[in-house]
């Protein structure tokens, strides 16, 4: 036998101590004495930190029951049928009640007493308030306060009243925000509740004027207007625009110039949307507008024939050279308010009268000098001229006679008319840049002496134009930069805020106003439209 094998033999043969005997039952494998040290101190912290990570289980468990229990209620210990709680719980939510907001609330199952509706009284009042008086004058941003011309000193709680009611007025609230109080009743019928609700309740919550806007007079000195979208954003002119026009139903807006293109968009100051557009071969287009009752436009250039655009069939026609006349040029004309006749301005003082149904000449009057302007009266039964004689004509179109002519006060030659929608007014235009405005009636009773004259523009007036119910009056010159002024026709004062100083109106080609008033444009040498909003007008 080998030493090896012998002294391992040797080695199983010596009996063992009684306490490693021991510590060998304790564990599965026989370990040193510094080993087995090693393993205790190891064994102290692993027990060690799982008590205390059980701890903090138990710890965060706690945690999240206390904060369901202060949210959902009492989820884990539930009360019983028949028992209650001794401790009295504040209540999970409450009902805000000074917005004053007619509302059914059970006070049962908080303070178990009813409450009766009180008013919310004002935290301080200021007694100097009754005392004060403003001038509304002194500032001009205090003119828009006024409700008559010549108010000028009004009372303190009169001056905090109608500044609130103008705040309103800026500032609307949207519709989803309004408080809703046409809650029905016991007994009331559903017309009832509405007429309550629509009509009482929204009266009483503003302090507004109770009449509508569009018939208080407009007062002179500022006038409150905003810029919109321009009209013809979608599609911009290529070249100068010559004509804009509204629809009678003061949505759809018609603009035309010189790149031979009819343009149609629905104005709502916003997106302004392009309907349609037209291109005019042959004809690069000097005016266009709609006959009064919608239905057609009448389209013009300096050619020898003119155009016709149906709206309800949407198709065009040529008319024209008229028979019997050698007229190269028909770019100038207007139409009747009754839709029946279009007149153009033709040669050597002649004005030519067509029909609008058959487009046929069926009459001409004659000037003495040459003919530069019309303008209709008394719903088309009578027509206004002007021309290169500084007189104007008044023709009666059933007898197609001239019943009156008078000399337009400092003018050498006429260059544009109008008259206001009820022909009371009418307003004369000179080379000079001059404007008469004369009453009707007495011009032609013999007075030529005008209501007013009119000396803000300097070059010769192109184009004028009297809003919709005669309390403005747009006057024009393209000769000029910005040369477009709005009159106060009540007082006859130039508005001295328009236009505004920061921003350029170009060379103003033509102007319209919206048939409500609340809407007017502006084309120009740039090609552009710009949309305007008159806040005194609520219509478009």
């Amino acid at each position: 036998m080998s030493l090896i094998s012998q002294n391992s033999l040797r080695k199983r043969r010596e009996p063992k101590p009684a306490d490693e005997e021991e510590a060998a039952d304790r564990s599965p494998i026989n370990h040193s004495g510094e080993e087995d040290k090693e393993i205790e101190d190891e064994a102290k912290p692993r027990n060690l930190k799982r008590k205390e990570r059980g701890e903090a289980e138990i710890e965060q468990e706690k945690e999240m029951k206390r904060l369901e229990t202060f949210l959902f209620g009492s989820l884990y210990n539930p009360l019983e049928f028949g028992k209650e709680s001794d401790e009295k719980e504040a209540p999970l939510f409450f009902v805000d009640k000074s917005t004053g907001d007619e509302m059914v609330v059970y006070e049962e199952d908080f303070n178990g007493e009813e409450d009766t509706k009180k008013e919310r009284k004002a935290a301080w009042v200021d007694d100097e308030e009754e005392k004060a008086e403003v001038d509304v004058l002194r500032r001009n941003r205090l003119r828009k306060l006024r409700k008559e011309a010549g108010e000028r000193v009004i009372s303190g709680a009169e001056y905090v009243s109608r500044l609130r009611a103008q705040h309103a007025k800026l500032n609307p609230g949207t519709e989803w925000a309004h408080i809703r109080r046409n809650t029905l009743r016991v007994g009331d019928s559903d017309e009832e509740s509405d007429f309550e609700s629509g009509v009482e309740d929204d009266i009483l919550r503003s302090n507004d004027e109770l009449v509508v806007r569009d018939s208080v007079k407009l007062l002179p000195g500022l006038l409150e207007y905003s810029r919109l979208v321009d009209a013809n954003a979608e599609e911009p002119s290529n070249g100068p625009i010559n004509s804009v026009q509204f629809h009678r139903n003061g949505q759809l807006l018609l603009t035309a110039g010189l790149d031979r293109r009819l343009r149609f968009f629905q104005i709502d100051g916003k997106r302004n949307a392009k309907i349609q557009s037209i291109f005019v071969e042959d004809c690069p287009v000097h005016k266009a507008s709609f006959l009064p009752d919608g239905s057609e436009v009448i389209i013009s250039g300096r050619r020898k024939f003119f155009y016709s655009f149906d709206l309800t069939k949407a198709t065009v026609s040529k008319i024209g050279p008229l028979t019997g006349r050698e007229e190269k040029s028909l770019e100038e004309f207007e139409v009747s308010p009754d839709s029946s006749t279009i007149a153009f301005i033709g040669n050597e003082g002649y004005i030519l009268l067509v029909s609008s149904r058959t487009k046929e000449l069926i009459g001409t009057l004659k000037m003495n000098g040459s003919a530069r302007s019309l303008a209709f009266t008394d719903g088309g039964q009578q027509l206004l001229s002007s021309g290169g004689d500084g007189q104007v004509y008044h023709w009666d179109l059933r007898t197609r006679k001239c019943i009156h002519k008078g000399i337009d006060e400092g003018s050498l030659m006429g260059s544009s008319l109008c008259a206001s929608p009820n022909s009371s007014l009418f307003a004369a235009g000179s080379s000079s840049g001059i404007v008469n405005v004369y009453k009707r009636e007495e011009f032609l009773g013999g007075k030529r002496k005008p209501l007013k004259t009119i000396e803000s523009l300097t070059t010769m007036v192109d184009q004028m134009k009297f809003n919709h119910d005669a309390q403005i009056l747009a006057i024009s010159s393209r000769m000029k930069k910005n040369g477009l002024k709005l009159v106060h026709v009540p007082s006859f004062n130039v508005f001295s805020n328009w236009p505004a100083p920061r921003f350029s109106l170009q060379y103003p080609r033509c102007l319209d106003f919206s048939p409500g008033g609340g809407f007017m444009t502006v084309g120009n040498s740039a090609g552009k439209v710009l949309l305007y909003k008159l806040h005194h007008y609520q219509n478009a």
